[in-house]
């Protein structure tokens, strides 16, 4: 499978809004630390990780549970693409 265009901040945040069912408005959602966007969990983490799993991006499980925000979450999926 080929990887879903995950490049873009903008894709990223639709993804993770759409799939997880997260309101996340534009870049500066990006930047709030995780526990300060609403309805994050340790759930959503997990359901992060196994979609990005699906969409063909494997991130290592340890260096996402180092990111602090979606941007930092985001700037892995770029690095690992």
């Amino acid at each position: 499978m080929s990887a879903v265009d995950l490049v873009g901040l903008d894709a990223f945040l639709r993804l993770v809004g759409d799939d997880l069912g997260l309101d996340v408005e534009g870049p500066a959602g990006a930047d709030l630390a995780l526990t300060d966007v609403p309805g994050w969990d340790s759930l959503n983490l997990l359901r992060l990780v196994a979609l990005l799993e699906e969409s063909g991006h494997h991130v290592p499980v340890h260096r996402l549970l180092e990111a602090r925000s979606l941007r930092d979450i985001h700037t892995l999926v770029k690095e690992y693409a």
